[in-house]
């Protein structure tokens, strides 16, 4: 059991990485970079701070002890790498509301990808929370104000909850690894996978940059990716799943309060409701399968 100083710790820890995980639509609107390249400074500079965090800490795994499970950490890198892209595009179709309200229908394709990838048997009530959450996702697509621009946004908000689903699901396959060493080497895939990828699409404007873009850009490696992951891993370890769980939705309600405040974008009511449809099915199915 974590000492009362710990789990107070690890809760200011989770709640400042998921309050500042909601501002990142924020900041992206201010690099003005192919979607590719941000998410490739993004996973280096990210690499780098992760990389002084394992080599300061008491505890350094050798990737010697994840040999036979390289191959999957690798892939699932991978895929967190494109699911940045993705989502950094959908930033620059549709409001950042919207965005991540469509990205957040990854635990719900998570559901469907358990029952094909592992043969899982879905209860009642995982098929209710599927059922209300794809209503949700209907009533967002259904109502998109921005006309084909939006609805582009959204398809891209769905593709990097594919890919984010597929993260989850190998890091399933992959087994126990700690979060830390997992993330890094995650971290080195996405670089190496989107350096070719950023080079033969769009090439590279880093050099263009402005230094409002600058700041921006180092601000999500750094505090963003680099700390914050940090911060969320160390602090899964002193809380429970439910507690965590709950905690993890200050994310998208402070990039929905972003979107209409700071940054001027309008939400209509029924796309309101079907982002807390999708929102709410998805923290019940999360919370009855963390109280087993």
């Amino acid at each position: 059991m974590p000492t009362e100083r710990a789990y107070k710790i690890a809760r200011l820890q989770i709640i400042s990485a998921m309050t500042t995980f909601g501002t990142i639509g924020v900041f992206v609107r201010y690099i003005p970079l192919p979607s590719s390249e941000i998410a490739l400074w993004r996973g280096v500079i990210a690499f780098c701070v992760l990389s002084l965090f394992l080599l300061g800490g008491e505890k350094t795994s050798s990737l010697k002890n994840y040999r036979t499970k390289l191959g999957r950490l690798f892939f699932s890198g991978v895929a967190m790498g494109f699911n940045w892209l993705l989502l950094f595009e959908a930033y620059r179709y549709t409001t950042v509301a919207l965005a991540t309200l469509s990205y957040y229908f990854a635990p719900t394709i998570v559901i469907i990808g358990s029952v094909l990838v592992f043969k899982e048997r879905l209860c009642i009530k995982q098929i209710i929370c599927f059922l209300i959450s794809t209503a949700g996702l209907v009533m967002i697509i259904g109502v998109v104000g921005g006309g084909t621009n939006d609805f582009i946004g959204v398809l891209y908000g769905l593709g990097a909850a594919v890919f984010y689903a597929i993260v989850v699901l190998t890091n399933k396959a992959t087994g126990v690894v700690p979060g830390l060493e997992r993330t890094w080497i995650q971290f080195i895939a996405a670089s190496i996978v989107l350096l070719p990828y950023t080079y033969f699409t769009n090439g590279f404007h880093i050099h263009e940059i402005t230094m409002l873009g600058l700041v921006s850009l180092l601000i999500i490696g750094v505090v963003h990716t680099g700390i914050m992951y940090y911060f969320y891993f160390s602090s899964l370890s002193h809380l429970e799943g439910q507690k965590a769980a709950i905690l993890s939705y200050i994310d998208p309600i402070v990039a929905i309060i972003l979107s209409v405040t700071l940054l001027n974008e309008t939400i209509t009511l029924y796309q309101l409701i079907g982002g807390l449809l999708i929102l709410g099915a998805t923290l019940v199915n999360e919370l009855r399968l963390k109280s087993r």
